[in-house]
């Protein structure tokens, strides 16, 4: 079993397959570990396939996944995470704007202990307005909102340990947070600055619309790392302002039709209905904060999981037993 796995997705690539092999192998073989490269085709339709089977034919330590469409890089890597069979797990684009000579930076953070080291494009190059304060913007909040302190989520370039992998569910696009989910087990984390190189052959597969993407995941990611296990307390937070704040209305009309003998239709009208839409929408969202706990709880229940992380176990007389479930 190799102690590295290098998982790198690839769609449209043709361009840089064989230079990034090159390299990796170069790199690979001078860190003193046994190493397996794991390269996903991501649904190209140019010639990457027949140059990674073509690859894959001469060397035994390459692996090729390919999917049957383009999935998208989360989906992408968590096939090479899947298939990954290595100790520690390092991925990275395969465009060669990642830099395979910065491999051993996160190899000796790996050795140090260190769950997730993630790159740090520290001095970025590309484009100021459509991607580098978008990305900064981007990087400030998932940093705020996840509470893990590090100023590149974007970039694909991270090794990991891969118990922690095994613990964090991946789709959508949920690869960039990757540390951010695995904040929540516990999971220790640092930063390399990496280089960030200019693409030199093929185009480039992103553009602004990803960014607006991101703000949505943000969302997402705010929400499972605070409400996973506890939904109620989110929809039963706002579902009781609004019950409060229909009450209250609707204790005001009551007050001004029996106390100063108005006619509510007439003269409040819609504001009468504006309390029944808060009562209904408050009970609305109580209900589905409940059925989100009775999930949580189906969850739990059948394999009896635990709602904690344990990393190692100590018992008199017996071996560090590390666990990965």
């Amino acid at each position: 079993m190799p102690k590295y796995s290098i998982v790198v997705p690839l769609h449209n690539e043709q361009e840089n397959v064989t230079d990034l092999y090159d390299r990796l192998k170069a790199v690979m073989e001078v860190s003193g570990g046994s190493f397996e490269l794991v390269l996903v085709d991501d649904g190209s339709v140019d010639g990457t396939f027949h140059l990674l089977r073509e690859i894959a034919a001469v060397d035994s330590r390459v692996t090729v996944v390919k999917l049957r469409r383009n999935f998208g890089q989360t989906s992408a890597l968590a096939a090479g995470f899947d298939h990954a069979r290595g100790e520690h797990i390092i991925a990275m684009d395969g465009d060669l704007q990642h830099d395979p000579a910065d491999i051993p930076l996160f190899l000796e953070k790996i050795a140090e202990g260190y769950d997730i080291v993630s790159g740090w494009r520290k001095q970025r190059i590309d484009n100021l307005w459509l991607r580098r304060i978008p990305s900064r913007c981007a990087n400030w909040l998932m940093a705020k909102l996840s509470g893990v302190d590090i100023h590149d989520f974007g970039t694909t370039f991270k090794a990991y340990r891969r118990e922690i992998l095994e613990q964090v569910p991946l789709y959508g696009e949920l690869h960039r947070f990757i540390p951010a989910l695995a904040s929540w087990h516990g999971a220790s984390i640092c930063e390399v600055p990496i280089r960030n190189v200019m693409r030199e052959r093929g185009s480039s597969h992103y553009g602004i619309s990803r960014t607006f993407r991101v703000f949505f995941d943000l969302i997402t990611i705010r929400f499972l790392l605070r409400y996973l296990s506890r939904p109620l307390h989110f929809f039963g937070t706002v579902g009781m302002m609004s019950i409060l704040a229909g009450s209250g209305v609707s204790l005001w009309l009551l007050a001004e039709k029996f106390l100063n003998h108005r006619d509510i239709m007439s003269n409040h009208g819609p504001l009468m209905i504006f309390a029944a839409v808060l009562l209904l929408a408050g009970f609305n969202m109580l209900a589905i904060g409940l059925l989100g706990e009775m999930q949580v709880r189906h969850y739990y229940e059948p394999r009896r999981r635990g709602p904690y992380s344990v990393d190692r176990v100590f018992r008199a007389q017996s071996e560090e037993h590390t666990i990965s479930e």
